[in-house]
């Protein structure tokens, strides 16, 4: 499992005022950010019309992924924090960890799709504390923290014992959308609120702790990205020892339907002024819009989001060319997206 640097989590377990949680969950925004990138570039390398599964997944969890970071933003504004999305370091460098340390050595990059990405890479990022072992486990019994989930937990238990039922934070700031189901984003304005939120986070990526689904019916992320390193759909099973088994229909993956992109394509590879620089300059200034717009969206200004999420829309398009674009001077390879902090102007 991915285990989580240990400041963190003492941090979060020493807590003496709802303040000292304001740094966590800014590293909160930045982890759930951070796997973003990543999806989307294994997705922008899936050839239109092809590996449509593949595809179809890896959109679900990065749209799950977006939410994530919008109710941890939520929960900042809540605890009378301010989340900051508008600055170089907010951008990590791919290839390299996780923010907080998260992984120990894993390396995470910008890379095609491949089963092999998502095995030792996407699955790793998801890992459970416990996978497909659906025990019950108490929190005040854990010796350690390790997971991501765990991390949330320490947060949520700090929450429970040091926030007043009617939150702090300025309710105006809170976000909500039609994109997302009321009942997964919604207003953080108590402490119980605060509790379900968090509980959401977890079992979306890691399913509860006796089901590999969440309180949605969904498979957890985990499990949606073992489907497709297997190829096969995770169904009920009664004969199963968890209640659950690999044996639905086969998820056919077709390696020609995926571009070849360079791993970890960087702007300065390009040439100035050639037609590939300028178009991986476009990717990046709409990458650097819709960071900005959720950094509005998370501070006051709630109603962008709608807005901020169609620039999604001009990054897919942007992406699926430079994808399709041979790589100059590197035969065999077309250009990946470099989610690379570049401000207009």
């Amino acid at each position: 499992m991915l285990q989580i640097d240990s400041k963190y989590v003492t941090s979060a377990l020493t807590a003496n005022a709802l303040e000292d949680l304001h740094p966590l969950l800014q590293k909160a925004i930045e982890l759930e950010h951070s796997t973003i990138p990543p999806y989307l570039t294994a997705m922008f390398s899936i050839k239109p019309g092809t590996n449509q599964v593949q595809r179809q997944i890896i959109h679900s969890i990065v749209i799950e992924e977006m939410l994530h970071m919008t109710i941890a933003a939520n929960l900042l504004n809540a605890l009378g924090g301010k989340p900051a999305i508008n600055k170089p370091s907010f951008v990590p460098e791919y290839p390299g960890p996780l923010p907080m340390g998260i992984g120990n050595d894993l390396i995470v990059g910008l890379e095609k799709y491949s089963k092999e990405c998502v095995k030792k890479v996407f699955m790793q990022i998801e890992e459970p504390e416990n996978p497909l072992v659906f025990k019950a486990v108490n929190l005040a019994e854990m010796p350690t923290f390790s997971t991501i989930g765990q991390f949330y937990l320490a947060i949520q238990q700090k929450i429970a014992q040091l926030a007043p039922d009617i939150l702090p934070g300025n309710s105006r700031k809170q976000v909500t959308s039609f994109f997302f189901p009321s009942d997964q984003l919604f207003p953080i304005l108590t402490k119980q609120n605060a509790i379900d939120a968090i509980n959401i986070i977890i079992e979306q990526g890691e399913g509860t702790s006796t089901s590999p689904l969440d309180q949605e019916g969904e498979l957890a992320h985990y499990y949606r990205f073992e489907e497709l390193y297997r190829g096969k759909t995770l169904v009920k099973d009664d004969t199963a020892p968890n209640g659950f088994s690999f044996s639905g229909p086969e998820i056919p993956f077709d390696t020609n339907g995926v571009y070849p992109l360079f791993p970890n394509t960087k702007t300065g590879m390009l040439q100035a002024g050639s037609e590939e620089r300028n178009r991986m300059n476009q990717f990046n200034l709409s990458y650097y819009s819709l960071l900005s717009g959720l950094h509005q969206t998370f501070n006051g200004e709630p109603d962008l989001l709608n807005n901020t999420i169609g620039v999604m829309y001009d990054l897919k398009l942007t992406a699926e060319k430079l994808c399709a674009t041979p790589f100059p001077g590197k035969p065999g390879y077309t250009i990946g997206p470099s989610f690379e902090w570049i401000a207009e102007g």
